[in-house]
């Protein structure tokens, strides 16, 4: 950052919440390789704002797909193809 360039203000934010709820944070920030639950918090809000259409119904698509390619319940495309196009 340039000499001339200023650090902008931030402010303190309290919100409440339960111990468990915040014991998941906890975890999630640690386990993402976040620096702190600050910086885990300020990037989630921060994706929030900017892709206000990403919501949590396809938060759960997605991990439901990852819990499935962890598992090894893949399908190659020509599979879902022949499920999904009636035979004639």
């Amino acid at each position: 950052m340039a000499e001339t360039e200023k650090t902008p203000d931030k402010k303190t934010v309290n919100i409440r919440m339960t111990e468990t709820f915040l014991a998941d944070i906890d975890a999630t920030w640690k386990e993402l390789g976040y620096n702190s639950r600050s910086e885990f918090v300020r990037d989630t809000l921060r994706d929030a704002v900017k892709h206000p259409e990403f919501d949590r119904a396809d938060l759960k698509a997605m991990l439901a797909g990852e819990v499935e390619i962890q598992q090894g319940r893949t399908h190659t495309a020509e599979e879902i193809r022949e499920d999904l196009v009636p035979e004639e």
